[in-house]
This record gives structure tokens, C-alpha cells and sequence, in this order.
């Protein structure tokens, strides 16, 4: 079996408390793999740490305790080898949409002649459907969805090992967010990279990701489920509310969202214990349970999400 490509090991963040000598324990003894090239979302409700765990990801913050290693190496700090897209789009606001992309390529490849980086760049932004002018637009000037097209495009251009999804369609209307999910499946696909994704939304989780982890709810939040998305791709978004397993899924997210997120947060994990996630597979009928391994444990082969 071959090394996880991300590998989360009794990972905690605490802060300091104000008047308290007790720090506040937002998260601790996150345990989980993921595998290169896989798809994974990440819910919990807000303040179990989703995002912090996402920051210590990007190197933009530090764990109070524990590890984490990408391809071997300890991730300390930013680093180009990690793309972040972010939910308020996080462009330069005098810059073109083109040239948000170019700034980001010329930084990846700075040997780079001037044609490669246009080339480049003009390419992502073509798979996110920026053309016909479009590229050519300031920020202030395009809508929304257009905005995180391009701040897509730019994540991708730069051909990091591991992009980071911070929800990046929750505040986008339904048909546009539907849209750039198709859009984002499709560069994804054509890629080969990893993606990390934290969403509220479990229809959209279930249509994207190959996993998704379930986190208790906070103080001293967990992750404490590994979901298996056991829906063949491609996945149409219009299709699959037929396919049965797509509601024995999303009653699972639900029902753990709602009432069981709150109850394991009461079970604390002693100290020196590593313990991963539960994986489960409620996509399956019970007579087909069977001890298959994890997406996470093993590579996954990725096909495109067909649009509506």
C-alpha cells in the first residue's frame, strides 16, 4: 500500500483564553489520510475548527500539537505547492482577470519567457469559461461567479500538489454555483491534483467528493467519520436524486449533522491514542457491506461530473 500523500496525525489547535490559564481547545486528535489525486470534503458546524484545519494545511497557521506532512516532507509555512481559494474570491482589484492569473504563474515559473505565462494562463481561464473579453476585465466588472472562476483558474494555473477550498460557492446563487461545480470537477479531472474542500452543503459534497470527514461538534470538536461516496462518476447532478444511495448517503450527513455531531463531541479520546475515523459506507445496501479498503488508503480513479 503506498504512502498517504497528506498525512494528519493527532493534530490539535488551542488558543489562548483570555482571564484563563486553560486555553480554548477548538480541535484535537485529527487523524486522517489523503490520498494523492482524491477528492475530500470536510463538515462540521461552525466553530468545530474546519477552517483552522484548513489553515494548518496552507501553512498560513501553526497546530498547537501534532503533525502534518505532505508527500513526506512537514508542511511549515506557505508554500506554492498548496493553493488556497478562498469564499470572498481574494482578487487584486487593479489588476485584469488575465493578469490575477499571471500573477500567479510568473511567481510559480519565474523562468518563464512572457508567451509561456500568457499561454499559460490564458488556458485556465479558458477552462473555467473566461473568454471572449471576459479575461480582459477588471474584478469590479464581472459577476460573482465570474470572480471565482477566475480565482479558480488562478489556484489551478499555478499546478499546486494540493488546492484548498475554503467554501467557495457559498455565496453564489444556485444556478451559478451549480455551473462552476461542473467547471471545477472538469479542470479537476484534467489535472490530477489533490483537493481539500470545506462546505455546509452536503448535496454539493456528495456531487464532488470521493470522501467527506465529519467533524463533532466544538469546543474539543474530532474528526470522527470518514464518509465513502460509493456513487459511480460521472455524476450528474440531475440524475443522481434517483440513485438510491444518494439518499441513504445524505440521510447519513444529515442525521449526523443534526443530532450526532452534538452527542460524540461529549466523547473525549484519551490522550496517546491514535485513533482515525470510522469509516462508513452508507451508500451501500447492507447485504453489500463488505471491508473494502478506503478511498484514503488507496487511489481512486477519477472521471469528469457531466453538467446538467
Amino acid at each position: 500500500m503506498s504512502q498517504p500523500f497528506i498525512e494528519i496525525r493527532e493534530l490539535a489547535r488551542r488558543f489562548p483564553q483570555p482571564g484563563s490559564d486553560e486555553p480554548v481547545t477548538v480541535f484535537e486528535h485529527a487523524n486522517f489520510n489523503i490520498q494523492k489525486g482524491e477528492f475530500v470534503c470536510i463538515i462540521g458546524h461552525s466553530g468545530c475548527g474546519k477552517s483552522t484545519i484548513m489553515n494548518i494545511l496552507s501553512g498560513l497557521d501553526d497546530g498547537s500539537e501534532g503533525s502534518v506532512t505532505m508527500d513526506g516532507k512537514q508542511v511549515s509555512g506557505p508554500s506554492l505547492d498548496r493553493g488556497v481559494v478562498f469564499q470572498n474570491y481574494s482578487l487584486l482589484p487593479w489588476l485584469s482577470a488575465l493578469k490575477n492569473v499571471i500573477f500567479g504563474v510568473r511567481a510559480r515559473h519565474p523562468d518563464w519567457t512572457r508567451e509561456q505565462i500568457l499561454s499559460h494562463s490564458q488556458k485556465y481561464l479558458n477552462m473555467v469559461g473566461i473568454t471572449d473579453g471576459a479575461e480582459l476585465r477588471k474584478p469590479s466588472q464581472l459577476s460573482g461567479g465570474m470572480r471565482q472562476r477566475v480565482s479558480i483558474a488562478r489556484a489551478f494555473a499555478i499546478q499546486p500538489q494540493l488546492l484548498l477550498l475554503d467554501e467557495p460557492f457559498g455565496a453564489l446563487d444556485a444556478l451559478t454555483r451549480g455551473s462552476i461545480q461542473d467547471e471545477l470537477i472538469r479542470v479537476w479531472s484534467a489535472t490530477e491534483q489533490t483537493i481539500f474542500m470545506i462546505t455546509h452543503d452536503v448535496d454539493e459534497a456528495i456531487l464532488l467528493a470521493d470522501r467527506i470527514l465529519l467533524m463533532t461538534n466544538g469546543p474539543f470538536a474530532r474528526v470522527a467519520e470518514s464518509v465513502v461516496v460509493d456513487i459511480d462518476r460521472p455524476r450528474n447532478r440531475a440524475e443522481i436524486i434517483h440513485d438510491e444511495a444518494y439518499y441513504r448517503i445524505r440521510n447519513h450527513l444529515v442525521a449526523f449533522l443534526t443530532r450526532r455531531s452534538a452527542e460524540l463531541a461529549g466523547e473525549r479520546v484519551a490522550d496517546g491514542l491514535l485513533q482515525f475515523p470510522a469509516t462508513v459506507r452508507p451508500g451501500r445496501k447492507s447485504s453489500d457491506q463488505t471491508d473494502a479498503p478506503d478511498p484514503g488508503q488507496s487511489p481512486r480513479h477519477r472521471l469528469v461530473v457531466n453538467g446538467d
